[in-house]
């Protein structure tokens, strides 16, 4: 399944850059983008697990970027 998420307040290129790659590291994940330009996140995971492994992706993203929301 591939579904496209908006962020709020992604405010750093390399931060969007560290996201992608923790992002992608994750079981299940076939690939991800996430774009610091358009504030977007594209994600293509397994149907089956999607919605687990968007919420770790959220998590991730609050980790690295403790402002920034994923609007899911």
């Amino acid at each position: 399944m591939k579904k496209r998420f908006s962020f709020t307040n992604l405010d750093c290129a390399n931060c969007a850059a560290k996201m992608e790659a923790a992002i992608a590291k994750l079981d299940g994940v076939h690939s991800v983008s996430v774009s610091f330009f358009s504030q977007k996140m594209t994600l293509d995971a397994d149907d089956e697990r999607f919605d687990a492994i968007l919420q770790e992706a959220a998590k991730i993203c609050k980790k690295i970027e403790p402002d920034c929301v994923l609007h899911i």
